[in-house]
């Protein structure tokens, strides 16, 4: 049973990213401010739900939330900021696209830079023990998700509809054929053996 408060604060935003591990696309951000009543079922870090769950739970967290934001750091920022970066970068960004300013912010993780002088603290797996945060990954993966399906039409042959992007083998089997796009982090070991691609 995930727990639905850390501060005692009743305005608190739990914030997570997705995709910090991919080789391709952006980080996605979110940020959730859920009422202290709120409950579901299954409700649980993104990466122990399935792909349908995921996408049942999105409409709910949406339509339940005080307040939800989400928000996409490109590639191209990514390789500029470093990824750490570009996910605290997204977790920033996602919560300023909350409609109401929360009093405190819970973050997955053990990385943050203070946002506004607003209290936070960084939670270890913090997506498999706060609602809030357990809410924000799965906004954030599915948005990720479907992103990447988008541009999986583009790029069919990295199969990005079904790795999103993670170094699978068939991912990199891709990239060793066909070279990297303009959607691959450049700063990334995209092969293992890190040959000369055509960038």
């Amino acid at each position: 049973m995930l727990a639905s408060n850390y501060s005692g604060f009743s305005l608190e935003a739990g914030t997570d990213e997705a995709g910090r591990g991919c080789l391709s696309g952006p980080v996605v951000a979110a940020a959730v401010i859920l009422p202290k009543d709120f409950t579901h079922p299954f409700l649980n870090d993104s990466k122990q739900l399935s792909e349908k769950k995921r996408e049942e739970l999105r409409p709910f967290i949406e339509k339940n939330a005080i307040a939800f934001g989400v928000s996409f750091v490109w590639q191209e920022e990514v390789d500029k900021i470093n990824v750490l970066q570009a996910s605290i970068t997204g977790m920033h960004r996602s919560i300023e696209k909350l409609k109401i300013e929360p009093e405190f912010i819970i973050v997955d993780g053990n990385k943050f830079r203070d946002y506004n002088d607003i209290p936070h603290q960084a939670i270890v797996k913090g997506d498999a023990k706060y609602l809030s945060i357990a809410a924000a990954s799965v906004l954030a993966k599915t948005y990720r998700d479907e992103y990447m399906a988008k541009i999986h039409k583009e790029f069919p042959m990295y199969n990005w509809a079904k790795n999103k992007g993670y170094p699978t083998k068939e991912h990199r089997n891709g990239i060793r054929e066909f070279g990297a796009t303009k959607y691959h982090r450049k700063t990334f070991k995209l092969l293992p053996e890190q040959i000369k691609l055509k960038l």
